[in-house]
C-alpha cells in the first residue's frame, strides 16, 4: 500500500516549506548578519506555526484519503465474502434476533440508506530579516491562519465522521438486506454454531487435548479487517469491567479533564519560560516576566494538574478496594471547586506580583492554600467514612498510602503557613521541611498508593510481596521527614541537623529499594504483556525513574556533591526527572487505564504512543545536557572563574533545555486530545449492530400475516 499522489505532493513541498529557514541559518551570507536572541526566537516561533500548519494538512489529507479507499472498498463486487466477515461480529443476542426473524416472512422490503523548485540566490536583504518587528507581524498574520486552519480541521473531521457513518449505514442497509434476501440455510447454520460458541462456557480442563485452529468455542471476540499500513503495534483494547456509579464516574472524570486542563496550561507557562533562556529579551511585559511565570508554572502543574489526578484516581480507587460506596459525592465536587478556584486565584494573584514571600513552592498566599487545604480535608474524611464502612476485612494497601499522603499533606500545608516559629533560620528549616515533603509525603506517596492498585490489575496479578510494600511504607515515613534540611547545606542551619537530612537521605535507599523490588517482580512472568499494552510502558517508565531519580536525591545529599551541584541547573534536572519521570508517567497510566471503564472509549493507540515517546524523549533532552552542563559549570565554580564564564557556558544546554521542553509540551497536546477521544460522544457506527438493529424494526413494524 503507497501514499496517494496528492499526499506525496504536499509532503514534498512541506518538507521544501520547512527546509527553507533552516537553509537560511546555514546560508552563509545571512550568518555574518547580526541577528538578536530575540529575532532567533521568533524565528523559530514562525518555523514551528508553519510546521502546525504543514502536519495538519498532511492529516487531513490523509483522512480523505483513507476514507475514499474505504468507499472504493465498498463498492468492489465481493460483498458476500465482506458480509460473511460481519457475521463473525455478531454477538449471541444479535444472531438470536436474526434467527427469529429469518422465521417468518417479511411482507415489506427493506430500506436501504442511500446517497445518491529552487531560483539562484543572488543577494540576501540583511536588515529586513534582521527587524523584530516585521517576524512579529509575520507571526501576528499566522496566529489567525493557525486559528482558521485550527477550525477548519475541526469542521472537516465533523464531515469526514459523518460521512463515514453514513457509509457505514449504508453498509448496514446492504448487509441487512442480504441477511433477509440472500441469506441461504448454510448461512443460517453458520450462524447458529457461531450463537452456540459465543454462548459457551469455558470447564477449566480446555488445554489438556489439542483442537483444530478454529474459533467453535466464541474465544475470539476482536477481529479487525482493516489494512493498515505497520507504522505503530496494535495494542490489546481495555477489558471491559462491570459498570461502577455513574455519579461517582462523572466526579472522576471531573478530576482528571480539570487536572488535564491545568496540565496543558501550566505547562504552556514552562514552555515560554523555558524559550526565556534562549531569548531573553523575548518580551518586556511585567506580568510576562520569569520571576511571576516561573512560580505560575510550578504550582499549576503540582496543585492544579498532579493532585487533581491523583485526586481523582483516589477516589475511584478507595471505593472499589473498599468494596462499598463512596460516603458522599457531594463532597467530592466541592474538594474539586475549592482546590480549582485555589489554583485560579493563586495564578490571578502571582501574575499581579502578589505572593507568599516566601520560599519556593510556597508562592500562594495563605487564603488560597486554605482553599486547597479545606479540599483535600473534606477528601480526607470523605475517605476515612468510606473505608469505615467497608465490606473487606482488611484495608488495602492502596488505602494506606493515599489516606497517609492526605494526612501529611494538610500538616505540611500548617507548618508552612502558620508564622509562630518562622524567623530568621527558622523560615529556612520550614521551607526545606515543606518543600521535600511535600515531593516526598504528598505527591509521591499518593502516587505509590496509585500504583500499587492499578499495576496489579493491569497485569492481572496480585502484588509481588505486600509486606515489602509495608515496608516501604513506614521506612519512608520514618527517613523522608527528616531530610529536607539537606537543601541547605553549608548554611547557617546547625551542623547537626544538616546531618540529620544526609543520613536520613542515605535511608530513603531503603523503600525506594523496597518499593521498586516489589514493583519489577511483580511484572516477573508478564514481560511480554508489555508489548501489548499501552498502559504498561508508562507504569514500567516510571519504575525506572523512580530508582534512578531517588537515588539522585541521595547521591546530591552528600556535602561533596553538594559542594558541585548546589545553585546550579542539576537541582532543576533532578527535579523534572522525578515529578514528572515518575509522577506524571504513572498518573498517565493510571488514567489510560481508568477512563476507558469510566466511558467504554480507548483513544487512538497511535496518538497515546506519540504521547508516550515524545514525553519520554522529550524529557530525556531535558534532564541529560542540564546535569552535564551543570556538572561542568559546579566545576568552573570550584576553579574560582568568573560567574560569567559559566553563564556563558550553559548556553547550548538551555538550548537543549527548550528543545526537550517543547517535546515534552506537545506530549501534552497529544495527552489531552486523547483525553478528549475518551470522553467523545460522536460514535462511529458499528455495520453489524446497525444491519442487526435495522432487521429488528422492520420485522416489529410489519404487519401479522393472516393464518
Amino acid at each position: 500500500m503507497s501514499l496517494s499522489q496528492p499526499i506525496r505532493q504536499t509532503m514534498l513541498y512541506g518538507f521544501a516549506c520547512l527546509l527553507l529557514p533552516a537553509s537560511a541559518y546555514a546560508n552563509p551570507l545571512l550568518q555574518q548578519t547580526s541577528l538578536s536572541a530575540q529575532s532567533h526566537g521568533l524565528l523559530l516561533a514562525a518555523l514551528v506555526a508553519a510546521g502546525i500548519m504543514f502536519l495538519v494538512a498532511l492529516y487531513l489529507l490523509w483522512s480523505i484519503t483513507r476514507l475514499n479507499s474505504q468507499v472504493r472498498e465498498q463498492k468492489k463486487p465481493h460483498r458476500r465474502e465482506r458480509f460473511r466477515d460481519y457475521l463473525n461480529l455478531l454477538n449471541s443476542e444479535q444472531i438470536q434476533k436474526i434467527l427469529r426473524i429469518k422465521k417468518l416472512p417479511l411482507l415489506a422490503g427493506l430500506l436501504l440508506y442511500g446517497s445518491s523548485c529552487f531560483a539562484q540566490q543572488t543577494t540576501v536583504v540583511r536588515k529586513l530579516i534582521n527587524d523584530p518587528g516585521i517576524i512579529i507581524t509575520i507571526l501576528l498574520i499566522m496566529l489567525p491562519l493557525l486559528a482558521g486552519i485550527a477550525i477548519m480541521a475541526i469542521k472537516v473531521l465533523n464531515l469526514l465522521q459523518q460521512q463515514r457513518n453514513e457509509n457505514n449505514r449504508r453498509e448496514a442497509g446492504e448487509f441487512a438486506n442480504y441477511l433477509q434476501n440472500e441469506a441461504d440455510e448454510a448461512t443460517l447454520q453458520t450462524l447458529r454454531d457461531r450463537q452456540a460458541a459465543l454462548d459457551y462456557r469455558l470447564s477449566g480442563q480446555e488445554l489438556t487435548g489439542s483442537g483444530a485452529p478454529k474459533d467453535n468455542r466464541g474465544l475470539i471476540t476482536y477481529i479487525n479487517h482493516e489494512e493498515h499500513l505497520p507504522f505503530f503495534a496494535t495494542k490489546k483494547k481495555a477489558i471491559k469491567r462491570p459498570d461502577i456509579d455513574t455519579a461517582l464516574s462523572r466526579l472522576v472524570v471531573a478530576f482528571i479533564v480539570c487536572a488535564a486542563a491545568w496540565l496543558v496550561i501550566g505547562t504552556s507557562v514552562g514552555e515560554y519560560v523555558g524559550i526565556k533562556f534562549v531569548s531573553p529579551d523575548a518580551d518586556h511585559i511585567s506580568w510576562l516576566s520569569f520571576g511571576r511565570l516561573r512560580p505560575v508554572h510550578t504550582n499549576t502543574v503540582f496543585w492544579g494538574w498532579a493532585s487533581l489526578a491523583m485526586l481523582g484516581l483516589g477516589y475511584y480507587i478507595i471505593p472499589t478496594v473498599s468494596n462499598t460506596k463512596l460516603y458522599s459525592i457531594k463532597w467530592g465536587w466541592y474538594a474539586l471547586i475549592l482546590i480549582n478556584l485555589a489554583v485560579i486565584t493563586g495564578n490571578i494573584c502571582l501574575m499581579a506580583g502578589i505572593n507568599n514571600a516566601g520560599g519556593e513552592y510556597r508562592e500562594y498566599t495563605w487564603p488560597v492554600m486554605a482553599l486547597f487545604g479545606i479540599g483535600l480535608a473534606l477528601t480526607l474524611a470523605n475517605f476515612f467514612k468510606t473505608i469505615a464502612r467497608r465490606t473487606t476485612h482488611e484495608i488495602y494497601i492502596s488505602g494506606w498510602y493515599i489516606v497517609a499522603a492526605i494526612m501529611f499533606a494538610l500538616v505540611i500545608t500548617l507548618v508552612a503557613y502558620l508564622p509562630w516559629w518562622q524567623n530568621g533560620l527558622g523560615e529556612t528549616i520550614v521551607q526545606g521541611y515543606y518543600m521535600h515533603m511535600g515531593v516526598g509525603m504528598w505527591f509521591m506517596f499518593f502516587t505509590l498508593g496509585i500504583v500499587y492498585y492499578f499495576l496489579p490489575q493491569q497485569l492481572n496479578k496480585p502484588i509481588y510481596s505486600y509486606s515489602l510494600g509495608i515496608l516501604a511504607f513506614w521506612a519512608q515515613i520514618f527517613f523522608y521527614t527528616v531530610i529536607g534540611t539537606h537543601h541547605f547545606v553549608f548554611s547557617s542551619i546547625p551542623w547537626w541537623l544538616q546531618t540529620t537530612a544526609i543520613v536520613g537521605s542515605i535511608g530513603m535507599i531503603i523503600p525506594v529499594g523496597a518499593g521498586f523490588t516489589n514493583f519489577i517482580m511483580t511484572f516477573k512472568g508478564m514481560w511480554h504483556k508489555v508489548a501489548d499494552s499501552y498502559t504498561l510502558p508508562f507504569f514500567l517508565t516510571g519504575i525506572v525513574f523512580y530508582l534512578t531519580g531517588s537515588l539522585q536525591g541521595t547521591a546530591e545529599a552528600f556535602r561533596s556533591t553538594n559542594l558541585l551541584w548546589h545553585f546550579t541547573d542539576f537541582t532543576v534536572a533532578h527535579s523534572h526527572l522525578t515529578m514528572y519521570g515518575i509522577i506524571c508517567f504513572f498518573a498517565w497510566a493510571a488514567i489510560y487505564a481508568v477512563l476507558p471503564r469510566l466511558t467504554g472509549k480507548e483513544a487512538p493507540h497511535a496518538t497515546i504512543g506519540a504521547h508516550f515517546w515524545l514525553a519520554l524523549v522529550g524529557l530525556l533532552f531535558y534532564t541529560i545536557p542540564l546535569m552535564y552542563g551543570s556538572t561542568l559549570r559546579g566545576l568552573l565554580w570550584m576553579d574560582g572563574k568568573p560567574f560569567i564564564e559559566s553563564v556563558v557556558m550553559m548556553a547550548p544546554y538551555w538550548l537543549w533545555r527548550a528543545i526537550g521542553g517543547s517535546l515534552m509540551w506537545l506530549s501534552h497536546l497529544f495527552f489531552a486530545y486523547n483525553i478528549y477521544k475518551m470522553l467523545d460522544k460522536k460514535a462511529t457506527v458499528d455495520i453489524a449492530a446497525t444491519a442487526v438493529a435495522k432487521l429488528e424494526k422492520e420485522y416489529q413494524q410489519a404487519p401479522t400475516p393472516i393464518q
